[in-house]
């Protein structure tokens, strides 16, 4: 007999990857189905695997059976006249719990914008900064990004060359090393200042522990509270400021010309020209959009099949001039993903999935698309992990022998 002692380690080893494998392909093909139905004005779904129990049993048994004489009345005596009996079984009973994203929660994080905090964690990071303003802004100092596509797809051609153009010179920029992103301490004063009896040692520790600072004045005589906070700062290097690349940024974001530092800010501009200084901006302004939004950006990078726009299945965007809009000016170098009528899934498909009796797939040696591909995904999970209870689940038993 075989020992089944390390029947379990073999088990874990041959399955381990392949759930792992299987869940990460599934998330992937359930993100971009939801970004085809986006482009089809339909609803997205989805499911959150929040567990997976893999049960597996190996039973084996071992007996002897002695065999009767022809009259049953005697039992043999001789190991010749013993039927010896081997079984082994085994069972495999893995369980998928999934929990539909569907609840307020979900709701409300697919809906919000991206914070200020979290567009220049990205931007300061190995992702592209270009990538990261398409992706993820609405305008820059009221400069429209293609704001009519953080939607249902619209029937006139969007707005975008400007804010397009002053990007790709922010990301050469950035590829020379030639701008920053960084931080400065602000400190805010919260409310009217207070007497120096009236402040405590204990009320400095708990005001420190919540970000905040009591400050004396030089008389001694008054305390004030102070909300300390990190302003985002844009640095321009002081030798490239003069550089063309400068100008095409300065020229479609408004700014003024040979500044060094640009404060960052959300949300904070008056967006009526009157209102702005005669020689330019010294802050970038930005509105945000949400995931939703995002991925609403994207779906306009999907090749629609032409019997399909004929059928009426996927809006038609228009120039001024009447004609099909090409939505490939807008995500050029960012985001396409192709369409083709096959029974088969593409042999060069990274990923790809089946609707309306067509393959919409990500080409696998598009590394723009499969990167833009990645950051939605991994901030998909970051903004809308389902939470533990307060919505069905659905738990599959899987049987097998």
């Amino acid at each position: 007999m075989t020992s089944g002692c390390a029947y379990g380690p073999r088990a874990l080893a041959g399955s381990r990857l392949q759930y792992n494998e299987v869940v990460k392909a599934t998330s992937e093909e359930e993100l971009l189905l939801n970004i085809v139905r986006l482009r089809y004005t339909e609803t997205p779904s989805s499911l959150a695997v929040t567990t997976i129990a893999a049960q597996r049993e190996l039973s084996q048994t071992f007996q002897l059976t002695p065999f009767f004489v022809a009259s049953g009345a005697e039992v043999a005596k001789t190991w010749a006249a013993v039927l010896p009996q081997l079984g082994i079984g085994g069972a495999d009973r893995p369980t998928f719990s999934l929990t539909p994203l569907d609840d307020q929660e979900f709701t409300r994080k697919l809906f919000t914008p991206l914070p200020l905090e979290g567009l220049v964690y990205l931007a300061k990071t190995t992702w592209p900064i270009a990538t990261v303003f398409r992706l993820y802004l609405e305008n820059l100092n009221w400069v429209p990004n293609a704001e009519t596509a953080s939607g249902p797809t619209p029937k006139g051609a969007p707005t975008f060359e400007e804010f397009q153009r002053g990007v790709l010179a922010l990301q050469r920029l950035q590829d020379r090393g030639e701008i920053v992103f960084g931080a400065e301490e602000r400190r805010e004063a919260q409310g009217s200042p207070l007497p120096a009896a009236s402040v405590t040692a204990r009320d400095l520790v708990e005001a420190a522990k919540s970000g905040y600072e009591y400050r004396l004045d030089e008389p001694g005589t008054k305390w004030t509270l102070v909300k300390k906070t990190q302003r985002p700062i844009l640095f321009v290097d002081p030798r490239a400021v003069d550089s063309p690349e400068m100008a095409d940024v300065a020229r479609a974001f408004r700014l003024k010309r040979g500044v060094t530092r640009y404060p960052i800010t959300q949300s904070e501009l008056i967006p009526f020209p009157g209102s702005r200084p005669d020689d330019g901006l010294t802050t970038l302004d930005v509105e945000t959009r949400s995931l939703l939004q995002a991925l609403y950006y994207v779906s306009h990078g999907i090749d629609v099949p032409v019997e399909h726009s004929a059928a009426g299945l996927a809006t038609v965007t228009r120039d001024p001039s009447g004609q099909p809009f090409d939505w490939r000016r807008v995500l050029d170098g960012l985001f396409r993903i192709h369409s083709v009528s096959s029974a088969a899934r593409p042999p060069g498909a990274h990923v790809g999935v089946l609707y309306h009796g067509y393959w919409f797939y990500v080409d696998e040696t598009d590394q723009a698309t499969k990167a833009t591909f990645s950051l939605l995904l991994e901030l998909s999970r970051m903004e809308l992990t389902g939470k533990g209870g307060g919505g069905p689940v659905l738990t599959l038993p899987l049987s097998g022998k």
